[in-house]
């Protein structure tokens, strides 16, 4: 059974720093795709950055991210971090660790971990 566990939301305040961080556990053999997700209230859940769409090493952001969000990854120990620096209060939602299991992403099966808050207060 595949898990996605993520960590590090919380409350900050308008220009701060957070850290989140996605462990992926269970019988993987490959993973095409990794990333982070956000949900704000009322609203779709929306890309906030990636990593291997065109290659392995790819990474994708979301322009309201760009030069503000770092995606991470460490293939030997399975995790997938975001670092968000100048955090605003846009950037409130629901994040979701996600990944594309399998070695092409046309056939690859999504898993997503359970989400993790972060509030940016003004």
């Amino acid at each position: 059974q595949v898990q996605l566990v993520e960590s590090g939301g919380g409350l900050v305040q308008s220009g701060g720093s957070l850290r989140l961080s996605c462990i992926v556990s269970g019988n993987i053999r490959s993973i095409a795709l990794k990333g982070w997700y956000r949900q704000a209230p009322g609203k779709q859940r929306e890309l906030v950055a990636r990593i291997g769409d065109s290659d392995a090493g790819s990474t994708k952001y979301a322009d309201s991210v760009k030069d503000r969000f770092t995606i991470s990854t460490d293939n030997t120990k399975n995790t997938v971090d975001l670092q968000m620096n100048s955090l605003k209060p846009e950037d409130t939602a629901v994040y979701y660790c996600y990944i594309r299991a399998g070695y092409y992403i046309e056939e690859g099966t999504d898993f997503w971990g359970q989400g993790t808050q972060v509030t940016v207060a003004l």
